[in-house]
């Protein structure tokens, strides 16, 4: 059993430090992605506050498609290119939202998310997936947060 315990005296930068030292360990020798990935979710749970969804959409055939998560049920696919995970998926860039209802085609899969925090996951320069965090308060997320979740998606990425 793993028992990660987040300071919650800690700053940002400190904070997803030990997010990122916490998924090395779980992802250490462990070959499925999938089990990588649930655990992964778990965490960012964990370690981030003030959100109501958190995790993973692959990318399978050319689209994105629903990985393990923690929050309430989501949408299966989407499109490249559609709503603020697929403009991640489409462009490779990070994509923070601090208001979701003015960004053009947003897709409300939770009607109670205001901000939203999306980061390609990269292996050798192509998209293999996006970590999609999304928040009930407007603009939850921040450049330390952006960051975070890059050194997150660089550090799992060979493990998903």
């Amino acid at each position: 059993m793993y028992a990660f315990a987040p300071d919650p005296a800690l700053s940002k930068p400190e904070l997803y430090r030990e997010l990122d030292q916490a998924a090395q360990a779980l992802v250490a020798g462990e070959p499925d992605g999938v089990a990588n990935m649930a655990n992964i979710a778990a965490l960012i749970g964990q370690f981030v506050d003030r959100l109501n969804w958190a995790g993973f959409y692959r990318v399978v055939d050319g689209e994105l498609v629903l990985g393990p998560f923690q929050g309430k049920a989501a949408c299966i696919r989407i499109p490249f290119g559609q709503g603020v995970c697929g403009t991640a998926a489409a462009s490779g860039a990070t994509q923070l939202v601090p208001d979701v209802d003015a960004f053009p085609g947003h897709i409300a899969c939770d009607a109670a998310s205001r901000s939203e925090l999306v980061v390609p996951v990269l292996r050798d320069g192509t998209i293999i997936a996006v970590i999609d965090l999304d928040s009930p308060e407007p603009a939850r997320f921040d450049a330390d947060d952006a960051a975070g979740i890059e050194l997150l998606a660089k550090t799992i990425a060979a493990a998903i």
